[in-house]
Parts: structure tokens; sequence; C-alpha cells
């Protein structure tokens, strides 16, 4: 096999053969190129051809649209290359562990779609489609491992510099949540066996090429990369932070429940310096707090755990006037008599440990006004006091159907 020819590396010259593919130049061709000029290829060399098309210009649709070619034309390199991950706890292990039972899912699918479409009589093709039906209900899982690699994974290629996997195979994971609805909607004007052919060709099967299609991905680009990009502190906060979003098709292995378990008891230190609070999940100067709080769409306010009123937000449209001369005071007395046996109720529920939080919704001016009393305890689960949450909802009771962009009236 020859060198890469003159001085080009092996990315400029993927770069080039990517190129010619949007240009028309044939996959056969493609690949023979590849094979003449390059040969093996590591999946790190791929990241940085395709964050070098973002660079220089090259939409993320016209990638996005040919991410399937491209992996196509790295498939026989990349899977000689592959890197091992041993570790059952390790965030890897566990996105390939959930890919292997997103692929066993989709080769059911692809024998129930074949049922459907050669079923000999409505009793068999009924019993196809409830499969398919069940089979799809299981599928929608897939969201939640998407989720957690988008949500936990690309924020720290991000900051290693990766950014194609945010801006291509994110778009490539929203395209099959679409074909996934699409499937699961169509599934209900299957009634005969042709029907039922035209189902499994026109929506079935193309939703399932791309779930596979994007396993390929992740397993010999996307992890790989990870796994070269990443330190084993990041990989630690990132198996810390993955209960929060969760897992999907697997029971989680011990030794990860038992490592995450370790990480949550440890101290997360709230420190001030220099006129910024820095908390576990990031940091903010005193004056973008102030702000933040008094832009919240509803009021706050806090009661202490002596029961006296401490801190409210002076938003630009309060619901209820609330003088700053209220700081200090028992929260009992700014309530009238007739209230005060419900309020002594929440208060002594929340510090029993009784009730975790109230609501209550009235009429103020025409207004429709939400009023939620929520407990606040630290990670011991001790009391610490109350918060008072107010908002009007009027506006929000309206709301019907769906809105996704923004338009000219806002």
């Amino acid at each position: 096999m020859s060198e890469p020819s003159g001085h080009k590396t092996k990315t400029a010259i993927m770069k080039d053969i990517i190129i010619g593919l949007h240009q028309g130049l044939s996959i056969e061709q493609a690949k023979e190129r590849f094979e003449r000029e390059i040969g093996e290829v590591t999946a790190t060399e791929i990241a940085e051809m395709e964050q070098s098309l973002l660079a220089e210009g090259m939409s993320v649709d016209e990638i996005k649209q040919f991410c399937n070619v491209h992996a196509l034309l790295f498939q026989s390199a990349l899977e000689k290359v592959g890197l091992e991950v041993t570790s059952p706890a390790h965030p890897v292990s566990l996105f390939k562990a959930e890919n292997a039972e997103i692929t066993k899912l989709t080769a059911a699918l692809r024998e129930d779609g074949q049922r459907a479409a050669l079923a000999a009589d409505f009793e068999e093709l009924l019993a196809a489609k409830n499969a398919l039906a069940d089979g799809l209900s299981h599928l929608r899982g897939v969201t939640v491992h998407y989720e957690r690699k988008e949500q936990l994974l690309f924020p720290y290629l991000e900051k290693h510099g990766f950014m194609g996997p945010s801006k291509v195979m994110w778009g490539k994971d929203n395209e099959i949540r679409d074909l996934l609805k699409k499937a699961v909607a169509g599934l209900e004007a299957v009634n005969d066996k042709s029907s039922a052919a035209e189902y499994v060709e026109r929506l079935l099967t193309p939703l399932l090429d791309e779930v596979e299609g994007m396993v390929f991905k992740e397993e010999n680009i996307l992890f790989p990369t990870s796994l070269e990009k990443l330190d084993s502190a990041e990989w630690v906060d990132i198996l810390k932070q993955s209960p929060e979003i969760g897992y999907v098709f697997i029971p989680v292995p011990e030794e990860a429940d038992v490592l995450v378990r370790q990480f949550q008891a440890e101290l997360e230190v709230t420190t001030f310096a220099e006129g910024t609070i820095r908390l576990p999940s990031g940091s903010l100067r005193l004056e973008e707090l102030r702000a933040l709080l008094d832009t919240l769409p509803f009021d706050l306010t806090f009661v202490g755990a002596d029961d006296t009123v401490r801190y409210f937000t002076e938003g630009r449209d309060r619901i209820f006037a609330r003088p700053r001369a209220v700081i200090g005071r028992k929260v009992q007395n700014c309530h009238p008599p007739q209230s005060l046996d419900i309020v002594q109720g929440i208060l002594d529920s929340f510090r029993k440990g009784e009730r975790d939080s109230y609501e209550f919704w009235i009429q103020v001016q025409g207004k429709m006004v939400h009023i939620r009393y929520f407990a606040v305890r630290d990670s011991r689960g001790d009391y610490l006091g109350t918060l008072e949450v107010t908002q009007d909802i009027t506006r929000i009771k309206t709301l019907e159907g769906e809105k996704r962009l923004v338009d000219e009236g806002d």
C-alpha cells in the first residue's frame, strides 16, 4: 500500500475524498482512493476531518446529509482499530451495552415488519401489528440513550474543541426521533397486507436503518474518539451525572451503582470569593444572581427555619406588594388571623417531614394566580425553611398545541 501522496496528511486526503463525494464522486471511486492513499484511519482523524469541514464553512445540513455515506466509506478501516473498554462501570461500556439491546430491538422489529407484510390472514396481520406496536413503544427508550450522549458526552468533547458531534450527530439523533414518531403514528393505517408492505418500506425500514447506522457511528467513531480525548476525571464526571438522565434497556452494573453512590456522598462545597458565588453546578457574580432571580417569571419568598422572612425577589410585575420592611418579620405575622392556622399547619408539616409541598390557586383582579409552598431541605433532609412561589398563570392556561419557532409578534 502506498504512502499518502505528497505531504498531505490523512486528514487532508480524507477531506478531499469527502468533498469529492459531495460533488458527485461515486462511493466505489471514493473507496478505491481511500484504500490506495490512506488505508487505516483512527476515529480521531475522522473527527478532525469533519471538524475541518465545519471550520471551512461546509454546512451542518450538508455534512449530515452525507453522514451515512461517510460512515460506509470508513467502515472497513475503522473496524480494524476499535478500542476496548474493560470496566463495566465505564460510561462507554454502558453506552455499548445499551447499543447491544437496541440492535436486538431493531432486528425483532424487522422480523415483525416482514411478518406483517407477508401475513396470510387478518389474525396473523393483527398479531404482527401488535408486536410492532410493542416493539416501537420499547424502542422509544432510545431517546434516553441519545439524551445522555448529547447532554453529557458532547459537552466534554466540545471542551476539547470537537464541535462536530454536537452539530452533526445531534441532528441525526433528531431525525431518528422524528422517524420514530412517524413510524408509531403510521402504524394506525396498517389494515391489510398491502398497507403493511407500504408501511415497512416507507416508515419502518428507514427508521431501523438510521437507528442501526447510529449504533455504528457511535461505536466506531464517537466512542473511540471520546476515549482518546477525555481524561479519567471527565469520565468520572459523566458517570456521576448519568443517573440524572438515566439508563435504558439495561440493568446498571453494581460496580457503577456503588461508584455513583460514593461520588454523591462526596462533599460538594459552595464558596464565595471576589464577588462570585461558586456552586457545584456553576458560578455567578452577585449582580448576575440578583438580576437572574428578579427576572424569573414568578415571585419567590424564602422563610427560614426560624419562621422569619429572609428574602424575596423584586421582579418588575409582582403579584402581591411586599415591602423590604418584611425582612426579619415572623411569617405568621404577615398573614391575617383567619389564615394563621393554615400557615402554621404548612410550616409544621414541613418541619416534621410529613409533607414537601402544598399548592393553591385563587382569582386576583381578573388573574388566575397559582401559589405553591415547598419545603427546603439540605442534603441530609434537614429542614432549612419554606419557599413560596407565586405565579400568574392566566395566559399559560390558554396555551394549546405547540410553538417551536420565534415569530414576528415576539
